[in-house]
């Protein structure tokens, strides 16, 4: 798949990103790592290989926790409103975005859905249950 770049910000819009790179992996994660750090079923993660991640924006709210234990997992995020923004991984050569973060649409869709075994029981597929436009009346 040919480069990309992709923009995308933080929920309050302090923050704004520019990732170039070639889209290699989209899933969406069900461990319980990326349970934890979103607060839902599952994590969507786009990863652009040989990327270029660039910040504009009040780029001094950026923050980032690296789990102790973990060799790669780690967390950037908009200080201000907490939203999660993307890292680079340099001894991969990669950028890791949370696809929720994207204001620009990927030319690449989720591939698979990854640690099935850590899915939580309530976490559901999209065709479980109904689906609406809107918030439900």
């Amino acid at each position: 798949m040919p480069q990309q770049t992709l923009n995308g910000s933080c929920l309050c819009g302090a923050i704004q990103y520019e990732a170039t790179g070639e889209p290699s992996r989209f899933y969406h994660c069900h461990c319980s790592r990326c349970r934890k750090a979103t607060g839902v079923g599952h994590s969507s993660n786009l990863f652009l290989a040989e990327g270029s991640l660039e910040w504009s924006g009040d780029t001094e709210a950026i923050r980032s926790f690296k789990l102790p234990e973990a060799e790669r997992f780690s967390r950037t995020f908009c200080d201000h409103c907490g939203s999660p923004l993307p890292r680079e991984i340099p001894a991969l050569k990669m950028v890791f975005i949370p696809a929720g973060t994207l204001d620009d649409e990927p030319d690449i869709r989720p591939q698979a859905r990854i640690f099935l075994d850590s899915r939580a029981a309530w976490s559901c597929a999209a065709e479980e249950m109904p689906g609406f436009e809107r918030y439900p009346s």
